[in-house]
């Protein structure tokens, strides 16, 4: 799944302006660098608010670049506006970013839409079959859905077009939506049924397009927008402490014209010096004003952890589009903290569950424990389920003897039922003896998360009526 940050405007009337022309991108190392006109009492409280707004920005930024920017990055999936098929499921090797699914062969695709549109298209599919491609532009907002929820499973083409394009969508076309961002994140998921069903996977992606919407027409391509000069993302933990971050948040800034809800917030920003196109230089500032800004962004981040401390592992409010959202911004930047790039309540449920029954963090170095599902108390979902699990503090999967990283709903004719018809799933590090294993989900040696997850829920998950079950500690 996904993660971070955003932030703030120059000269307002000048965003706006660059809201309706094409964007210019120059070589970011030897842009004009924005003053700091706020007074150093009043840093500390703007960076804050900079910190919260553009940790998903960051953070999601920086997933771009490994994706689609850094060719020599082991995550790389491919250029922008091509799509990459991974015909197999996640492992501990995937990295780039933390709670990988491992319930679904992936699809990825970056899309530059500063030329011109892009069209996805996806071919029609078993309607038995879950699939989903999530849209996710750089405030890491789900802002729309390709799927078996949102759109069926008949196939279709859908022309994605960025904030500045003013054109007409040709026949042909089964639906139009909209980017707030020039760049986006798209995250496909298709379900596999079991090892054998891989084949047939395979067959679905294949069918799976993206391309620019001249290519899709044979038209004439639109003039290519000026080569952009990538700068090096930092890494999250870097990025809670460095003030490096805000000129990260410049840089991606340029990319996310002026949303008018927050043009004030925007133009706030600009007053420490974070603004869309134009240099963040640390070496400009005094002690006292990198004082400043290190204390907003421990003041950012330290709400950021107060929120997810009241979670209690329910994690959905945290993800979906800016009209679900509100532009709250803590909430953004504590999903992406959590996990960035989680769908929408609606698409999937996460509960996170990092303790046990007596409220003890869970550690597979230390104790065995258990999660049971009573008869006929399943989670309710129209598509599957799954239990994963992932190692602390990395939040990756967990490396072990039988390469079982998850237990979920297709496995359910291998599990074996309790005596009474529940099911319980066995959390340890070492195998609970052969009787035992087809329901072992092997934990970390030391602390851990179990990630639940619950595709496409029925109204008994979205409203509460169904529970999550606990995690009870065996020894």
């Amino acid at each position: 799944m996904y993660r971070k940050r955003t932030i703030a405007a120059a000269l307002l009337a000048v965003v706006l302006t660059a809201c309706n022309t094409a964007p210019t991108t120059h070589d970011f190392s030897q842009a004009p660098v924005a003053p700091v006109s706020a007074s150093t009492a009043d840093i500390r409280s703007i960076a804050k608010d900079a910190y919260i707004y553009g940790t998903p920005m960051v953070d999601s930024y920086a997933v771009m670049y490994a994706f689609s920017v850094d060719a020599t990055n082991p995550q790389y999936k491919g250029p922008f506006n091509s799509i990459l098929n991974v015909s197999r499921v996640f492992t501990p090797d995937d990295t780039a970013f933390v709670t990988p699914n491992s319930d679904t062969p992936y699809s990825f695709a970056g899309l530059d839409l500063r030329a011109e549109p892009v069209v996805i298209t996806v071919p029609p599919m078993d309607p038995k079959r879950y699939f989903v491609f999530q849209l996710m532009d750089l405030y890491t907002f789900n802002f729309a859905y390709i799927g078996s929820r949102a759109t069926g499973n008949k196939g279709g083409t859908y022309l994605i077009a960025g904030p500045r394009w003013n054109g007409q969508a040709p026949g042909g076309i089964t639906q139009v939506i909209r980017s707030e961002t020039d760049l986006v994140n798209v995250v496909g998921r298709t379900q596999m049924f079991n090892p054998d069903d891989l084949d047939q996977v395979k067959q679905i992606q294949a069918g799976y397009k993206v391309q620019t919407l001249s290519a899709f027409t044979g038209s004439t391509p639109a003039p290519a927008a000026p080569p952009i000069q990538w700068i090096k993302p930092i890494a999250p933990a870097t990025a809670r402490t460095s003030l490096e971050f805000f000129n990260q948040l410049a840089f991606v800034l340029q990319f996310a014209p002026v949303n008018p809800s927050e043009a004030a917030l925007r133009s706030r920003f600009a007053q420490i010096g974070v603004v869309p196109g134009k240099r963040f230089d640390v070496n400009a500032l005094s002690e006292e004003q990198k004082a400043a800004f290190s204390a907003g962004m421990q003041d950012g981040q330290k709400a950021i952890d107060d929120k997810r401390a009241t979670l209690g592992g329910k994690t959905d409010t945290l993800f979906g589009s800016r009209d679900y959202l509100q532009n709250d911004y803590v909430a953004r930047a504590t999903g992406t903290e959590v996990g960035i790039g989680a769908n929408s309540r609606e698409e999937a449920l996460y509960p996170v569950l990092d303790k046990d029954s007596t409220g003890q963090p869970l550690d597979g170095s230390k104790h065995r424990y258990v999660v049971r599902f009573p008869k006929g108390k399943l989670p309710p979902v129209n598509a599957f389920w799954s239990v994963t699990m992932y190692a602390l503090p990395s939040q990756l999967l967990v490396k072990n003897p039988i390469d079982r990283y998850l237990i979920n709903s297709p496995m359910l004719p291998q599990l074996k039922k309790d005596r009474d018809g529940g099911l319980t799933i066995y959390i340890q590090t070492n195998s609970p003896g052969k009787a035992k294993e087809a329901n072992w989900l092997p934990a970390a040696e030391g602390p851990f998360m179990i990630t639940m997850r619950f595709y496409w829920p029925k109204e008994a998950l979205l409203d509460g009526k169904w529970n999550t079950p606990v995690v009870k500690r065996v020894k």
